[in-house]
């Protein structure tokens, strides 16, 4: 398998750090991702992987305009990007490149790509979402608003395989559940303790 470089996540990756995510409720901030070490990023990237899957994973980090830097090269497929410092839990994800493209299509409200099934993991945890509206910005009283914990993701696939798992708005977080259900963004939550 070829190196995955920074021309294959670029965009894409930049417009996920552009996701519209919640601040945090106390006003704390984390550290930024110019503060952190190389080091330091790439641990904090790592931990959202298997153990199997981080000896051969890519890490790239983005900087305050979204410019795009590679701290390693993959060799696997996949590739990490740290906790995101404006974001108010852990949130560190480890992606294949069919994941990288279903990202892409959300962030720029296009069709994912069909036929290519993606992997993601953020076994570190993930940022509270809406479970209903994949563009919320924050928590309201329609949003369905969720709490995550570790997790991995699988996107997408066809509609039918969504159908086996709920799809409740208030689904129950220890169990898999499907996300943004009905919407071109819908994807499987699994729960990993």
């Amino acid at each position: 398998m070829r190196p995955i470089t920074p021309t294959d996540w670029g965009i894409a990756t930049v417009a996920l750090l552009a996701l519209p995510l919640a601040a945090a409720a106390d006003g704390s901030a984390k550290p930024a991702a110019h503060a952190m070490s190389d080091k330091q990023l790439i641990a904090s990237a790592l931990s959202a992987a298997p153990a199997g899957l981080r000896a051969h994973a890519g890490v790239m980090v983005a900087n305050e305009k979204g410019e795009m830097r590679t701290l390693r090269e993959s060799t696997n497929g996949f590739v990490c990007m740290p906790d995101a410092p404006n974001t108010p839990g852990p949130d560190p994800m480890c992606m294949d490149k069919a994941s990288m493209e279903f990202v892409h299509a959300m962030v720029t409200k296009t069709a994912p790509p069909a036929g290519k099934v993606g992997l993601m993991y953020m076994l570190a945890g993930g940022t509270d979402a809406s479970n209903t509206d994949p563009f919320a910005a924050g928590p309201g009283p329609n949003n369905h608003w969720i709490k995550t914990g570790p997790h991995l993701m699988i996107a997408g696939a066809d509609a039918a395989f969504y159908d086996a798992y709920p799809k409740d708005k208030d689904p129950d977080t220890s169990r898999p559940y499907v996300m943004w259900a009905g919407t071109p963004y819908q994807h499987l939550m699994v729960p990993v303790k």
